[in-house]
């Protein structure tokens, strides 16, 4: 199991970073010290996500779907303020947020359709 959740930790963070940074470019923002923010908020907040979704889940029993929610909730939650906060170039902290994680939640649903990550 424990391997398994490293493995989990490590792809989910990992594309969770390439399908954000992207975004981050495909609307057109380049501030540096952003891009850095975008990054060190992930680092942050998906791997807590990871873990507390299986915990959640796997030991406690929590409804799995009703886990995502809340969970997501929260991670857009802190990181929009993280954006408010520290962001230069970020006029909707918030609405970035929500967009950059749910495309990236989005993709991490499509792509376990085709892979049981």
């Amino acid at each position: 199991m424990n391997g398994v959740l490293i493995i989990a930790l490590y792809i989910s963070l990992i594309l969770t970073l390439i399908v954000e940074i992207s975004f981050f470019f495909i609307i057109g923002k380049r501030n540096k010290k952003d891009l850095l923010l975008v990054a060190l908020v992930n680092i942050l907040t998906n791997p807590a996500v990871v873990l507390t979704y299986w915990i959640l889940t796997l030991y406690i029993g929590i409804n799995s779907i009703l886990a995502k929610i809340v969970l997501e909730f929260l991670a857009v939650i802190a990181e929009g303020y993280y954006y408010r906060k520290y962001g230069i170039d970020f006029k909707h902290p918030y609405l970035f947020s929500i967009a950059a994680n749910a495309i990236s939640f989005g993709t991490g649903m499509f792509l376990q359709q085709f892979w049981r990550i």
